[in-house]
């Protein structure tokens, strides 16, 4: 777990350079939580086992509310008949993460442009609902409008980083931090195992 740490504190670094680079694009705050309301979550074992480290810590309170919550999204599972499942993040309750300093790395990376397995850009989903890079999206086209950005007159141009999930869990990763993520699936899915 302590090399998984070194890799958080690492990343947590770069993503910070990241969105303020971008801040001019980013509107996350605390409270909005687009992200956590419909979602697949990728996590991987090692993350699991962390953000559990942070489940434990909460109190019994609390802890019922996210048990319920999982019993609720397991039953509309399994009452779901399409292939990807999506579902309000168990940790959110009252829109803000009760396990924020444990999140998982899908969590921490979301609300900026990434760069997909083709080497696109991808706009993450908020924009369509008006948040990040929204004020230099082209609704029409799905694309950043050099136009709006010239407008604007943003200082940085809005730029999409290597932070997709399979990048930042991937065996380069994983040698170089000398850690295993182990295997990955949604989120809910984990729950099986406890």
């Amino acid at each position: 777990m302590y090399n998984y740490l070194l890799y958080l504190a690492y990343l947590n670094k770069k993503l910070e350079g990241f969105f303020k680079d971008q801040s001019e694009y980013i509107v996350c705050k605390k409270g909005c939580s687009k992200c956590c309301q419909n979602g697949q979550y990728p996590f991987s074992q090692i993350e699991f086992d962390f953000i559990m480290l942070g489940y434990s810590n909460l109190s019994a309170e609390i802890k019922e509310l996210v048990s319920q919550k999982v019993r609720n999204i397991k039953l509309q599972k399994l009452n779901s008949d399409s292939e990807n499942f999506v579902y309000e993040c168990p940790f959110l309750i009252n829109n803000v993460c009760c396990v924020y300093d444990y999140r998982g790395i899908i969590c921490r990376s979301f609300g900026l442009m990434s760069i997909n397995t083709k080497g696109n850009s991808k706009i993450p989903f908020c924009a369509f609902e008006g948040l990040n890079y929204s004020n230099v999206l082209n609704p029409e086209t799905k694309v950043i409008s050099q136009e709006k950005f010239e407008k604007i007159g943003c200082k940085n141009e809005p730029l999409a980083f290597n932070v997709s999930y399979s990048f930042l869990t991937g065996k380069n990763i994983e040698k170089n931090f000398k850690i295993s993520f182990g295997d990955k699936k949604p989120l809910i899915d984990w729950f099986d195992e406890i």
